[in-house]
């Protein structure tokens, strides 16, 4: 496979790491403002995660298991959320899936997490680095 080197693979390569770039050590902390706007950007993008997340578990079960979409999304949701199972899965297809479920439920948790508390973490440690900056 092939390396796009095109103009259009560049552009979009560029759409996707402004959307999603910090200021490096060398710079200056970013105006309150774009921060603001940082952590909207991050937010939308952590939301999609979740709603993503739950959307394929909720399909998952009302396949798998045969629940009504209703209790599909209920139980998306406990198991996404970390609060466990609360309908008992009858077939082996529907215990393979909700196990594969709830160990992305975990990765995804931890990736939604991380994803949301980019920038405040950022912001936290790019501001002690440069108060160590200006004290040297």
């Amino acid at each position: 496979m092939k390396a796009c080197t095109s103009s259009a693979c560049t552009t979009n390569y560029h759409k996707i790491t402004f959307m999603l770039e910090l200021e490096n050590r060398r710079e200056n902390l970013a105006p309150f403002s774009t921060f603001l706007h940082r952590v909207f950007r991050f937010g939308l993008f952590a939301l999609a995660l979740v709603l993503f997340s739950v959307a394929v578990g909720t399909v998952g079960y009302h396949y798998y298991a045969n629940l009504n979409l209703t209790d599909s999304f209920y139980m998306a949701c406990m198991i996404l959320t970390g609060m466990g199972p609360t309908v008992e899965m009858k077939s082996n297809a529907a215990k393979i899936f909700s196990s594969v479920y709830a160990l992305y439920s975990g990765v995804a948790f931890l990736s939604v997490c991380a994803v949301f508390f980019t920038p405040f973490i950022h912001r936290l440690l790019h501001k002690l680095h440069v108060d160590d900056d200006e004290a040297a």
